[in-house]
């Protein structure tokens, strides 16, 4: 059957045929490739709107749990408030399984000091609950359910335009375990709403150049009909090869050009939205490397990460000052021997816990943890260890207990300590039967002579008779003031005779003293364990203080016993 049209048959030469045919043909076929296009085009885009929506709450989450895991709960808060300030969101939240709004009360903070035993965590002194969505929400049990970011569409946002939220669920990891229980699966959710009318508009813009670059292509084609042929295959192929090759490199900013929208020009266009894609994700994961960079090196705790054969990847500056290596050093070297003691890291990194150490380095006293980091699926995917200087901590610490100990004017210890310590150390010479002695001396006409001279004076001879006891007893004996111008000192493992020849030196000592021109004597009492069988630290410094005024009615500056095996012996005098 021969079919005759008129307009074809008008045409003479077979090259306008070809082009008519060519025309009517790229007409049907740019008409539908426009509209396949657009299709393709609006759905790309609201696609790839929910990946980068998805990647960006994944990277939140994946930030929260950073600053979780390193127990910054503080940051959490300030953290979850800078999120609302991010560019282009409607809202953007961190939301509790029941709906409300987290890190604004002290619920969460409650039920971890709870399950962990301890106050892990401060709580805050202004609480709020802030409902955002329903507790019985089905978008929240889906999102729960799914264990995934889940996308919703609104047709009237809060202003009144199209929106999207995606609602990503915080489900529990291996780390936060320690701190919400194996039974927990469930931590929370991100609430990141953004207006549409951005991506409306970049749709419609993209269908009005699609159009354009239809009506374009068409007169071109059917004027230039053979330079396209010649034109439109080769040459565009081999740019979106270019291309390709430049992005395999790295570029992600390379574009394949093709005009028209045969299929190389389509393997083109879907090339330059994937490109743009990969580029505004590693965009997006440079922004947050960039904010977790900012962190780790403003940190002041040296913070040490590893990956899964320990080879170390990333050290702050901190470390470079805490442990007195530089980066090289630590770089080149093993995770495990970072502090130089590979039991110690062994021990750290047993730890389930993750509990602390106390180290000194030097002059630095340091807290260390270390742990284990498993991927999702349970394989080994690191380590990171993170040091603190707690020098000052432990300085303040040791000088509040110095204060507590010591007596403010001789720096002798005080009555407190003398209390404690000799109740433990009779308590170990009853139970293992070994000796323990004291001797308790007192300044001789120390009120008269404060009367005389004035108390400045009397306070000078009270260091000068505590500095006596310091240079003439053992390291491991107790000088205490008892109170007043009485003294008392421990004498542990020292038999009755050993204590008296102490006595008897100390005395000597403090006689040879020349305070100002002034001569100081003291009377001094010898008590002894198990000559006397005393059943309590008052007993005896009963039987000393006994001793000691024996010595003073027998004319002062002398020293007695309160032994009778020896009380001939104790009255010795100068």
């Amino acid at each position: 059957m021969h079919l005759e049209f008129p307009i074809f048959m008008a045409l003479r030469s077979i090259g306008q045929k070809i082009l008519l045919v060519v025309g009517l043909a790229a007409s049907v076929g740019m008409t539908v490739s426009l509209w396949a296009y657009s299709l393709a085009q609006e759905k790309g885009m609201r696609e790839q709107n929910e990946r980068s929506m998805t990647q960006t709450v994944e990277s939140v989450i994946k930030g929260l749990q950073s600053v979780m895991l390193a127990g910054d709960a503080d940051i959490a808060q300030a953290f979850s408030d800078r999120l609302k300030t991010v560019e282009g969101a409607q809202d953007f939240r961190i939301l509790r399984v029941d709906g409300t709004e987290a890190f604004r009360d002290n619920q969460t903070i409650r039920a971890v000091n709870q399950y962990k035993g301890e106050e892990a965590f401060p709580e805050r002194d202004e609480e709020q609950i802030v409902p955002v969505l329903p507790k019985d929400s089905p978008d929240l049990l889906r999102a729960g359910t799914s264990e995934k970011p889940v996308p919703l569409y609104t047709a009237a946002g809060p202003d009144g335009k199209p929106s999207m939220t995606m609602l990503a669920p915080i489900m529990t990891t291996r780390g936060c375990k320690k701190c919400h229980g194996d039974e927990t699966r469930l931590l929370g959710f991100i609430k990141f709403s953004v207006t549409l009318a951005a991506l409306e508009h970049d749709i419609a813009e993209a269908n009005q150049r699609a159009v354009a670059l239809i009506v374009a292509s068409l007169l071109l084609t059917l004027i230039f009909t053979a330079a396209i042929l010649r034109r439109s295959v080769s040459q565009p192929i081999a740019r979106v090869t270019e291309a390709m090759r430049r992005a395999a490199g790295g570029d992600l900013n390379s574009r394949a050009v093709a005009g028209g929208s045969d299929e190389v020009a389509q393997m083109a266009s879907s090339f330059n939205t994937m490109t743009a894609s990969l580029k505004h994700a590693y965009d997006g994961m440079q922004r947050e490397q960039d904010k977790l960079t900012t962190i780790i090196r403003s940190a002041k705790e040296a913070i040490i990460v590893a990956d899964a054969t320990d080879r170390v990847t990333l050290v702050n500056p901190s470390a470079e000052t805490l442990l007195g290596k530089s980066i090289q050093q630590i770089k080149h070297g093993s995770f495990i021997d970072i502090l130089d003691d590979t039991d110690l890291m062994t021990r750290l990194l047993d730890d389930p816990d993750g509990s602390p150490e106390i180290i000194r380095r030097g002059e630095l006293i340091l807290s260390a943890q270390a742990s284990r980091i498993n991927a999702d699926d349970g394989h080994l995917a690191g380590s990171a260890a993170l040091i603190r200087d707690i020098t000052i901590e432990k300085n303040l610490e040791e000088e509040l207990r110095k204060l507590s100990t010591t007596d403010a004017l001789t720096s002798l210890f005080n009555r407190r300590f003398l209390d404690d310590t000799l109740t433990k150390e009779l308590a170990r010479a009853q139970r293992y039967g070994h000796p323990l002695s004291i001797l308790m001396l007192d300044v001789d006409h120390f009120k008269k002579f404060n009367d005389r001279h004035g108390h400045e004076m009397g306070d000078r001879v009270l260091k000068a008779v505590a500095g006596a006891m310091r240079e003439t007893l053992r390291q491991q004996d107790f000088p205490c003031r008892y109170g007043g111008e009485e003294f008392l000192a421990i004498l542990p493992e020292t038999s009755g005779p050993g204590a008296f020849n102490a006595a008897e030196r100390l005395r000597q000592a403090i006689a040879a003293l020349n305070v100002e021109g002034l001569s100081v004597t003291t009377s001094i009492g010898c008590a002894s364990f198990p000559d006397i069988m005393a059943d309590s630290a008052d007993n005896l410094i009963e039987c000393a203080d006994g001793a000691l005024y024996t010595a003073k009615e027998r004319g002062r500056n002398r020293c007695a016993v309160a032994a009778a095996a020896i009380l001939d012996k104790s009255e010795v005098g100068a």
